[in-house]
């Protein structure tokens, strides 16, 4: 009887061991598992950013301001938006049309006052003056002459700065005159952006204000 309660109580001492073992195998498989489930999810999120990051890259690339960036003949343009804080605004989701004055355009600004306009303390003045040359919403040339044409050769919208810019046409030139009487001529038209139109102009419109 001895022998066989020894014999026994070792069968169970056994079983309990190799359920133990089991249970421990159980646990580490599940924990890999648990750790494997965790790199998959990682993996995951990390190609998601990567993949937001590139749409980002492409669409401020390919934004008003990535494209002024990219044309040499708006690099005065693209320092003022840099000088008042305005370049990350348009390379931001949004629908704008800008009438880009050139380089050409700002040389014919008395450059004391461009001087003046680019010092830090005079940062809102320039907002203003940059803004006075935007307009809410995608005007492509085709839209603006027919809105022209539907005015009676006068046709005016107000500006993000707030005061109106009026569109006329000249032959088959469209026209553009500021609230100080400046008249510009849209010798660029249709620049596509992610987030709007660039229209390239010979002059730099001035507001009244």
């Amino acid at each position: 009887m001895k022998i066989k309660s020894i014999i026994l109580s070792l069968a169970v001492i056994m079983f309990a061991f190799t359920a133990c073992d089991d249970t421990k195998k159980k646990e580490e498989e599940a924990a890999k598992m648990e750790q494997m489930k965790m790199e998959e999810a990682k993996a995951e999120q990390m190609k998601m950013e990567e993949e937001a990051e590139k749409m980002r890259k492409d669409m401020e690339a390919n934004s008003i301001a990535g494209k002024a960036m990219a044309n040499p003949n708006y690099s005065t343009l693209v320092s003022a938006l840099k000088t008042a804080n305005l370049a990350q605004t348009f390379m931001e989701k949004g629908e704008y049309t800008v009438f880009a004055p050139t380089n050409d355009a700002f040389n014919k600004v008395p450059k004391a006052k461009m001087d003046e306009l680019m010092k830090p303390e005079n940062e809102a003045k320039l907002q203003n003056l940059l803004k006075y040359h935007v307009v809410s919403g995608e005007w492509n040339a085709a839209a603006l002459v027919k809105a022209i044409n539907e005015n009676k050769n006068k046709y005016s919208v107000t500006t993000l700065q707030g005061e109106n810019l009026t569109f006329s046409l000249k032959g088959d030139k469209v026209m553009v005159k500021d609230a100080k009487g400046n008249i510009a001529t849209v010798a660029d038209a249709d620049m596509d952006a992610s987030n709007g139109i660039i229209h390239g102009i010979d002059t730099v419109l001035m507001p009244k204000n």
